[in-house]
Formats: structure tokens, C-alpha cells, sequence
């Protein structure tokens, strides 16, 4: 049986509130029948924290006030989780993906996506691993991805974001995911000298043949018409 595809769009580098927008709409879309295939869009964002549902106060050493005065943009949003950081260098990857075709379990899922990165490191020459009880990706104790989801009608939107050579700076102006003592890492700083020139691009690679695999679709480029479903009204179209 010829397997479904997996589009990928890549979409550069941009605001988080913009390709938020986005993924809602294409949540809708999938939800509605507008749309009918898997779909996984990479992109960069310009620095931003997000707080998810599970935020504590002690994961913001500094107010949403005090970060935006470092010019670090602030947004609550709808995933599940705590308080996380994106920015430049990092890989954002958000599946829009109908569970209803693949396993109706939200706990299989986040596994799921844990499993495609660790693969995709694993590619790339870092060993790495679950933490048990936590949700995320880590190597040798040091965490290199982050994962937050929602899932509507059992379309999931948001996702993962994976430290490709990420200023780690950043991330000291919150508690990452709401884990005390926490050490963030990247693939750059994990492979140091022997890290390849095309990283971002070795690693989106790595992720896309690995998401493919895990989640059974045969990953192809994404048409713009495909995943840019909004007329300048903002209405959904095709």
C-alpha cells in the first residue's frame, strides 16, 4: 500500500505570532476536510518566550515585562506545558497532524515525537534520550529539545523546538519548561569542532526522514497553496 504523504514547508525565519496564526488556521483547515494530509512546518523565530497552559510563576525569574525589556517578545498560548524559549539558530517544527489516522492517544504522540528526535540526532552523531517523567529530549543530562502540543478534535498544532546553535543566553531569563537546575544544550555546542557547516539545514534534513519514519508517511516538499490557505481577509480558502 502506497504510504500517504508527509508535506513539509519551510518558512524561514519569523514572528511567533504570525506563524501561530497560521497554525490555527491550518488546524481549522484539517479539521474541516479543506485540507487532507499530514503537514510539518519548520521555521527560526525571532526571540520570543511562550507560556504555555502549565506555566508556574517560579519558572519567570523576570516578569513578562522584564523580558520584553530585553527585547525578547512574550506570549501565553493554548499548549500544554510550561514556560519555554525560541529564537534564531533553533529549529521549530509544528505538525499539523489528524491523530484520528494514526493513534487517538496524546501520551503515544508525545513519545512519538520524542522517538522522530532522538532519531534525527541520532543521525547527526548525539546519542540521546528520554528523561523519565519529563517530556523533552535530552543528551547526557543536558536538554536539547523541548516539546509543546495542543491538540483540537485530534488535530495537533504546536510542537517541538530543537537547539540547533541557539544563543543558550537566553534561556537563562527563564526556568526552561519549569525544571529547576535544568542545562540546556545545543547540537552545535554538543559536537563542537566536528559540527558541519550546513547544520540547520543537516538537521531539518535528519528531522524530516525521521518524522517520516516514525509516523509512517512519505515526506515531500510542500506546495505554498498547500500550506498558505489564507486570502488577504484572512478567510480559508483552496
Amino acid at each position: 500500500m502506497t504510504q500517504r504523504p508527509l508535506l513539509v514547508a519551510d518558512l524561514g525565519r519569523r514572528s511567533y505570532d504570525e506563524v501561530l496564526e497560521l497554525q490555527r488556521r491550518l488546524c481549522r483547515a484539517r479539521q474541516t476536510g479543506v485540507t487532507t494530509e499530514d503537514l510539518l512546518l519548520f521555521v527560526e523565530h525571532e526571540p520570543v518566550v511562550t507560556l504555555g497552559r502549565g506555566t508556574k510563576e517560579t519558572s519567570l525569574p523576570l516578569s513578562p515585562e522584564g523580558i520584553r525589556e530585553r527585547g525578547v517578545a512574550v506570549f501565553e498560548v493554548e499548549r500544554g506545558g510550561d514556560v519555554t524559549f525560541h529564537g534564531p539558530g533553533q529549529l521549530v517544527g509544528y505538525p499539523i497532524l489528524d491523530l484520528t489516522f494514526h493513534k487517538q492517544d496524546l501520551h503515544w504522540y508525545l513519545r512519538a515525537v520524542e522517538e522522530a528526535l532522538i532519531d534525527a540526532l541520532a543521525s547527526l552523531g548525539i546519542p540521546a534520550e528520554r528523561n523519565p517523567g519529563l517530556t523533552g529530549v535530552w543528551t547526557d543530562g543536558r536538554k536539547v529539545a523541548s516539546i509543546g502540543i495542543h491538540v483540537k478534535q485530534w488535530v495537533t498544532f504546536h510542537g517541538f523546538a530543537l537547539n540547533v546553535s541557539t544563543d543558550l543566553d537566553f534561556f537563562d531569563l527563564i526556568v526552561p519548561c519549569g525544571i529547576e537546575g535544568v542545562t540546556m544544550t545545543s547540537i552545535a555546542r554538543e559536537l563542537g569542532s566536528s559540527a558541519q557547516p550546513n547544520l540547520m539545514t543537516a538537521t531539518r534534513d535528519a528531522v524530516t526522514t525521521a518524522f517520516g519514519r516514525v509516523f509512517d508517511r512519505r515526506p515531500r516538499p510542500a506546495r505554498e497553496d498547500e500550506w498558505n490557505l489564507t486570502t488577504p481577509a484572512g478567510e480559508v480558502t483552496r
